[in-house]
């Protein structure tokens, strides 16, 4: 069997190489930034606090486009049609794209306006080589299945938007080690399920590359971690992500495919959304940065930097298996079984520990059982605010 006569075997070499080649180049990656001193320094909206080098994305660029780029030269794409294969390139050049934006405000710091104003521009170019929104399959609304072909000017509003859209949302959500990288993993893996279900091999391929990429980098990235994706990096995978759910259709986006990645990556969408509306609420810009992210507010619930981390996991890959049942997947039922199992059983193992480490600070601190009544404690600093002196 040739590799080119599978899709499967195609999107599993591509996850490999692409794990591997990034595996091996991000300690190469680190080892430059810290010789240059290209370093993120703490601050108090920071979770690091010591220096750490903010060039992971450059591994994770070329991992992807490494394996993509063997996955051809072995003839994987050959069971494409010429087009398909095109989009292929288009979506790497605008990842290429994306990531060279958030690389420059790495190095200099630019303003949001500009690098928005990147971001759009790249959208429309990549909208112009084909990646677009153009046509919208409403079956349940018009008869006999005919796409609603969109005209050129709203293609290309929807088309930048969620362009755009998806890739602030990731990059938003790149405030904990590990989190976007996982996530963002998280939902490759789950586009490829679904894109080889709906027959789009094509976005399966860039899914499968996208997640062997984000594994590869997590091995570094996880917490505590020892280097950062940067701006690069999140606007690499964000846009990646977004790009993939459009270029699978031969003949039109259906709604099921727009619907996939909505749901697998409706948390960092729906963070993103609650921020800005909090801060255009508060009369403050957009970009204003603060700690009102979904992970600083479980962070200030009491939850630990990995167990926030894991927590946010576990739901996106039960948001992920959602969606294989939405587009019907194989095995469907079971995989949505298996992960909210995991979801539950997650949340009870954390909440437990939890509890156990806090009667265990009420021990050390002096205090008695917490079973609701009125503590008796011994310590002058107990946290329930009940001294001998107040207890009279």
């Amino acid at each position: 069997m040739t590799l080119a006569s599978s899709p499967l075997a195609v999107a599993v070499a591509s996850f490999v190489m692409a794990a591997g080649i990034t595996t091996i180049i991000v300690p190469r990656v680190r080892a430059l930034g810290l010789h240059f001193g290209l370093t993120d320094q703490p601050d108090p909206r920071k979770q690091h606090s010591t220096p750490m080098v903010r060039l992971g994305g450059v591994a994770m660029v070329i991992g992807f486009a490494l394996a993509l780029a063997v996955t051809w030269g072995l003839g994987g794409f050959g069971l494409l049609a010429p087009e398909r294969d095109q989009l292929i390139w288009t979506t790497l050049a605008g990842s290429l794209c994306f990531f060279v934006i958030g690389l420059a405000d790495d190095l200099f710091a630019l303003s949001p306006w500009p690098r928005l104003a990147g971001q759009v521009a790249v959208a429309v170019v990549v909208w112009s080589q084909g990646v677009r929104i153009g046509a919208i399959d409403f079956p349940w609304l018009i008869d006999g299945g005919t796409p609603l072909v969109l005209p050129d000017l709203l293609s290309l509003a929807a088309t930048v938007i969620w362009l755009v859209g998806i890739t602030n949302a990731i990059n938003w959500l790149d405030g904990l080690d590990g989190l976007a990288a996982g996530v963002a993993g998280i939902a490759a893996v789950g586009l490829v399920s679904v894109s080889f279900s709906l027959h789009q091999v094509a976005a399966g391929f860039l899914a499968a590359a996208l997640a062997g990429s984000c594994l590869g980098f997590l091995r570094h990235n996880f917490n505590p971690a020892r280097i950062f994706m940067g701006d690069g990096g999140s606007y690499f995978l964000g846009f990646t992500l977004a790009a993939i759910s459009i270029v699978g259709p031969a003949k039109g986006i259906t709604t099921v495919s727009l619907l996939l990645p909505l749901l697998i990556l409706s948390l960092p969408l729906a963070d993103m959304s609650a921020v800005i509306m909090g801060r255009l609420r508060e009369g403050r810009s957009p970009f204003y940065p603060d700690r009102r992210h979904l992970h600083h507010r479980l962070l200030r619930a009491g939850f630990s930097h990995r167990r926030t981390v894991l927590l946010i996991y576990v739901f996106t890959q039960w948001l992920a298996a959602l969606a294989m049942v939405v587009a019907n997947v194989e095995l469907r039922f079971l995989w949505l079984g298996l992960a909210t199992a995991i979801l539950v059983g997650t949340v009870v193992v954390l909440r437990r520990r939890q509890q156990e480490e806090r009667a265990e600070l009420r021990r050390s601190s002096g205090c008695g059982p917490d079973d609701g009544e009125r503590q008796t404690c011994v310590s002058p600093n107990c946290s329930h605010g009940n001294t001998p002196a107040q207890r009279g």
